[in-house]
């Protein structure tokens, strides 16, 4: 599953590549892919067909394209200022690819909807979504105003709207308008462990099993902490943690350990060469290594996943919680 730098990778490229542009035409090779839009194929496509998409937004792990009727509208098109009402919902799943190729270039194996795409000199026309799993797919979606009247998410030229299934997830670390106070308050309210409160969307969103076991490693926590023991200046250092691992896997590309996971551009990411904890059971412990002391990363069973913490640097507390 790709986790938030993965994401945002995406919407990044899509916002160089698609913003702005109209779509021409929709071709739907499997309805599968887009089973989530309730009404079906021809409903999806009347939708899309003359829209022009006028920005890319990302909340935690959702992605989505607000659309506009107007086909000028767009960067370069300040005076059209109604605002979206519906936007298109990608949701990549476990395989799912967003994809920018020329009409020239062979479908690709597992092609399951095309958007043709208003010229733009120098760009491909073709949005494609391919998907070999099929665990992931589009649909189009109502916008509806934030709960806090902040902006929706990460997005270019942010407005106080969020794409409706996405309206019941928390900010995330990236995003400008996550409150830490608000953080720091519902996670003293719960009586939880420390990563199980980290995986929770509803506290915090875009933080999954990879970037949950970095960034407690990087704020040496481990992760059965009760959470209404936590020091506020503890709580801010797991959080600064995350940001940080993530900032670093935005830099490096996504952390992919699926060679189905590609960016918009077709290219994967690394990462996952420069993970400390997750995936590193059996190990040295790099911290600890560089300071002379032998400790060995564990891995352990949480919640049908696994955990990854070193027995030095991170010991588990004596009355710790799942």
């Amino acid at each position: 599953m790709p986790e938030l730098p993965e994401v945002e990778v995406v919407r990044r490229g899509l916002v160089r590549w698609v913003r702005g542009r109209t779509v021409q035409s929709v071709d739907v090779l499997d309805p599968r892919s887009i089973r989530r839009h309730a009404l079906g194929a021809q409903d999806f496509i009347g939708n899309l067909e003359g829209a022009t998409v006028s920005d890319v937004v990302r909340r935690g792990k959702f992605l989505w394209m607000p659309l506009t009727d107007n086909g000028a509208a767009g960067p370069g098109h300040p005076e059209t200022s109604q605002a979206p009402e519906v936007a298109l919902m990608a949701h990549l799943g476990m395989s799912g690819q967003l994809l920018m190729q020329g009409p020239g270039v062979p479908d690709e194996k597992h092609l399951k909807v095309r958007l043709t795409l208003s010229p733009r000199e120098g760009m491909p026309d073709q949005l494609r979504f391919v998907d070999q799993r099929i665990f992931g797919g589009l649909f189009v979606t109502a916008l509806v105003p934030t709960d806090d009247g902040g902006p929706g998410g990460l997005a270019e030229s942010p407005l106080p709207l969020i794409a409706a299934e996405a309206a019941h997830i928390a900010r995330d670390p990236l995003d400008p308008a996550f409150s830490f106070d608000l953080f720091y308050q519902r996670l003293r309210k719960r009586k939880t462990g420390l990563k199980r409160a980290l995986l929770d969307q509803g506290m915090v969103s875009g933080i999954g099993n990879i970037y949950a076991d970095e960034a407690l490693w990087r704020a040496k926590l481990h992760y059965a902490r009760a959470t209404d023991t936590l020091r506020r200046a503890e709580a801010q250092r797991v959080l600064d943690s995350a940001r940080e691992v993530m900032l670093d896997a935005l830099a490096a590309g996504g952390t992919s350990f699926d060679s189905l996971y590609v960016n918009v551009n077709g290219a994967s990411g690394y990462f996952d060469r420069s993970l400390n904890a997750y995936g590193r059971g059996g190990e040295p412990c790099k911290r600890c290594a560089a300071v002379g002391i032998q400790s060995i990363i564990r891995r352990e069973q949480f919640m049908n996943r696994s955990s990854h913490t070193c027995p030095v640097c991170q010991p588990r507390p004596r009355n710790g919680r799942w």
